[in-house]
């Protein structure tokens, strides 16, 4: 009984270190590429909180596996199906606007997400969700704030944040899939029901959305699969980049 609820708490753990871990990777990419100065440090920033989420969730998580996976066997020795991030994370970066909305989505997730997960039975996970809290309330406010001057902003800025949002907007569904894993953790009062994040998720939308003149879109198809390992073709490519160094030097150390 116990080793299967450590293997249900080590794929918990897995899904949350994966997000931030993609998310981070692909704000690094900004790295010297900032509309600004002052922007381009705050988006590696950004890099780094989500990294550093991301080496704690999966050292957790690798802990809990019989044959005791690190942080670094879990980030650049699985392959893209064994991943389990939300879809949203692999997106291209594609413009600034692109990169804010992005941002705001799954900053507005993890901070409903994180508020709830505090309270889970599970010591390390509460520690970790209080920590992330603190880093992702941050970021929540960074993106919301560029979200309300882009849509709010000129003909232009307004125009590029709603090609990113009709892009984007059909990935946002796949942050609340729930499977067999959150169903018995939620029982056993370590997880969190995705069905009342959303709610609070959708209000945190819509009240930043009505500040940035940006119509809140209705229901549509959304493309799910992340928690299952069913990836867009963009993570392939990102993991290629981000793998290849210790995949051609294993053991290296320097």
């Amino acid at each position: 009984m116990q080793d299967n609820l450590n293997k249900f708490v080590s794929e918990y753990s897995l899904r949350i270190g994966d997000t931030s871990l993609i998310l981070g990777q692909r704000l690094g990419e900004w790295c010297g590429h900032g509309p600004i100065l002052e922007e381009d440090i705050a988006i590696t920033n950004i890099s780094l909180d989500l990294i550093g989420q991301a080496r704690s969730f999966l050292t957790y998580a690798g802990g809990l596996l019989e044959n005791n996976k690190s942080e670094d066997d879990l980030a650049f020795f699985r392959d893209t199906r064994e991943y389990r991030n939300t879809l949203l994370a692999e997106q291209p970066n594609g413009d600034f606007a692109h990169t804010m909305l992005r941002q705001l989505f799954i900053s507005a997730f993890q901070y409903c997400f994180f508020e709830k997960l505090k309270s889970s039975k599970d010591e390390t996970i509460s520690a970790l969700a209080e920590k992330s809290l603190k880093e992702v309330t941050y970021h929540l406010r960074h993106s919301g704030e560029w979200i309300k001057r882009l849509g709010d902003g000129t003909g232009e800025s307004k125009s590029k944040v709603t090609e990113a949002l009709e892009e984007l907007w059909k990935y946002t569904g796949d942050l609340f899939s729930m499977d067999e894993v959150d169903e018995a953790l939620i029982k056993k009062g370590i997880a969190v029901n995705l069905d009342d994040v959303k709610k609070n998720w959708q209000m945190k939308i819509k009240e930043i959305f009505a500040e940035a003149t940006l119509e809140y879109p209705s229901d549509t198809f959304m493309i799910t699969g992340g928690i299952l390992g069913n990836h867009t073709e963009y993570l392939g490519h990102l993991l290629a980049e981000m793998q290849i160094l210790p995949r051609s030097f294993p053991g290296a150390e320097w």
